[in-house]
């Protein structure tokens, strides 16, 4: 079936002045999507604080699954406030930032960025770029921006503004032109979780280098025996503790119920429920998936049922999502 495409918009063609750099901040701290360069590829930024505005970056890159984004920040400080950094986090940020380096790491308690962008889990991904036109509108949007390649899913990441309008005209609200980017390749991702460091995505800044750093040699994503990590992915996304049922017409005695729409489903008064979207809005369901099923799941239900989801659009995005969580383990 053939999925309906985002809701159509104008696609404002902004300038890498200052009159540009501040309308990008305006719609990014509105929620809006925007397209701006980095140093390694155009990036398609939104809030990433906000669950809803991340929903928009799937819808126009139509991507698959909900995969963790990497969080942009203007400098080591605001991203500590973000995320958890033990001396080899702290040794790369200040070797390679600004720069094509991401690293993930474990959140921090004060963790702003939404747990859609962060895929459930409990490890954020934070980059600093060094592009200065990206870095003044971090600077100016005064929040953590999520900023995956600025491309439809599946399709090679954009290097100028004219790959950005190739692919994405008229799903998003603005590109920033600032010309080609440097790099040209994503950057390097590397995992700072459990002491030693480990290489998700080979990128901007070679491996070699990151060894020279730490003194020792990185387990890349696959090797010794590790399970396969997609680029930029660690191993699982978040998980409930109870059972997944899907498909469900209603809970059954004992379980828990995700319903999605308008919601006819007949339960308990007393057994723990939540609504994706009382409207069968996608991209709210998408914002609410996670939080809820971790809500859910704090009630300590043996099983969770959840609602039918449409799957088309962000629909196909939950339902993968959905699939993954009701799988056996």
């Amino acid at each position: 079936m053939t999925q309906p495409s985002p809701d159509r918009r104008t696609t404002e063609r902004l300038r890498a002045d200052p009159a540009g750099i501040a309308r990008a901040a305006e719609l990014l701290r509105e929620g809006r999507l925007v397209a701006l360069p980095t140093e390694t590829v155009y990036g398609l930024a939104a809030d990433a604080t906000s669950g809803t505005a991340v929903a928009g970056i799937y819808a126009a890159k139509e991507r698959p699954s909900f995969n963790p984004l990497i969080a942009h920040l203007p400098d080591l400080a605001a991203a500590r406030r973000q995320g958890l950094f033990d001396a080899n986090a702290l040794a790369l940020a200040r070797a390679f930032w600004p720069g094509p380096l991401t690293l993930v790491v474990p959140v921090s308690a004060g963790c702003e960025v939404s747990e859609l962008a962060r895929a459930g889990l409990a490890s954020v991904a934070l980059r600093v770029p060094s592009h200065p036109v990206a870095h003044a509108i971090l600077q100016a949007a005064g929040r953590p921006i999520a900023a995956p390649s600025a491309n439809r899913s599946g399709r090679v990441s954009a290097t100028s503004a004219a790959h950005v309008l190739e692919d994405l005209d008229g799903r998003i609200d603005a590109v920033l032109d600032g010309g080609s980017t440097e790099v040209g390749v994503e950057s390097t991702i590397i995992a700072c979780l459990d002491g030693a460091p480990r290489l998700l995505r080979p990128g901007g800044v070679p491996r070699s280098a990151i060894e020279g750093v730490i003194g020792r040699s990185l387990v890349l994503a696959g090797e010794a025996g590790m399970a396969p990590i997609s680029p930029g992915l660690l191993a699982s996304h978040y998980a409930p503790a109870a059972r997944v049922r899907l498909e469900a017409d209603a809970p059954r005695p004992g379980e828990a119920w995700l319903g999605f729409g308008p919601d006819s489903a007949e339960r308990r008064p007393d057994e723990p429920a939540l609504n994706l979207s009382p409207g069968g809005d996608l991209a709210e369901a998408a914002a609410n998936l996670f939080g809820h099923l971790r809500a859910l799941d704090a009630f300590g239900p043996a099983v969770i049922a959840i609602a039918p989801i449409p799957d088309h659009g962000l629909g196909e995005a939950i339902n993968d999502r959905l699939r993954r969580a009701a799988a056996p383990r």
